[in-house]
């Protein structure tokens, strides 16, 4: 049975560092930069207020700051620490995150989705939080089950409308109901006779040859991020891929390279 079979729709992520541990951009932030762990709850909430009530002015369409999940998304994706952890339906595609700026092993992390989906897994300090339950999407439940910051359970989906983005990268969001836990530790606590997380360490010796084997298959920041900003950071693997292989093919031919 090979890796991919035995994972068969399960969400990855990829991670550049096999050290990182697998936490939100907001955990990471909080921790170092506010000590204080008591007003961390309170530092998101105002995060989140101060983005609802200036992006208006750079939007055409306002109605998604209104939904939960996609104003975190709105927040994600343009580069502000929130607890959403991004999460792929494609083992490739987290692999090249995980690699394409590695300089070091890697890590793959893999959670198993369809045990979280069919309720295989509870959460046994909070049985009674079931994924349905605790939906974001559901008006008032984000604000109850996660911004509270006191319920061990994490929550997996994709908002009810899909951006460019999550769409190129078959991407999925996973959602933790704690800051100061990472996603291990939470899952840790889930009473199943599954395996809820799988660790996957990619060595730093195969990360030349992956990234070209996933440059022929068409995963690149370009096609993950079709826009000009996308465009704009597939040239550094352009420079590290094609540019030495056409420099060489001219040397042969006495051409210069284009």
């Amino acid at each position: 049975m090979t890796l991919t079979a035995e994972l068969d729709g399960w969400a990855f992520r990829g991670q550049q560092d096999a050290n990182w541990l697998l936490q939100s951009s907001l955990s990471r932030y909080l921790a170092a930069f506010v000590p204080d762990r008591s007003t961390w709850r309170i530092q998101e909430q105002r995060a989140i207020r101060i983005f609802r009530r200036k992006a208006h002015n750079y939007l055409s369409d306002v109605r998604a700051l209104s939904d939960d999940l996609r104003c975190l998304g709105l927040m994600q994706h343009h580069g502000a620490p929130t607890r959403m952890l991004d999460f792929t339906k494609s083992p490739f595609v987290a692999a090249f995150f995980a690699l394409e700026r590695a300089v070091s092993d890697a890590a793959v992390f893999a959670v198993n989705t369809p045990a979280l989906w069919t309720n295989h897994a509870i959460p046994t300090r909070t049985p009674h939080l079931t994924r349905d339950m605790i939906d974001p999407r559901r008006k008032g439940n984000f604000e109850k089950f996660f911004l509270t910051d006191k319920n061990p359970v994490i929550w997996f989906g994709e908002p009810s409308e899909m951006d460019q983005r999550l769409i190129a990268q078959a991407g999925t969001f996973v959602l933790p109901g704690l800051l100061q836990e990472p996603l291990d530790e939470i899952l840790n606590n889930y009473s199943s006779d599954y395996e809820l997380l799988r660790k996957i360490v990619v060595p730093r010796s195969v990360r030349d040859d992956a990234m070209r084997a996933l440059y022929r298959m068409n995963i690149t920041n370009a096609s993950l991020f079709p826009d000009m900003e996308g465009l704009a950071r597939s040239i550094a693997l352009e420079l590290e891929m094609v540019w030495p292989m056409v420099d060489r093919m001219a040397g042969q031919t006495g051409q210069e390279g284009r």
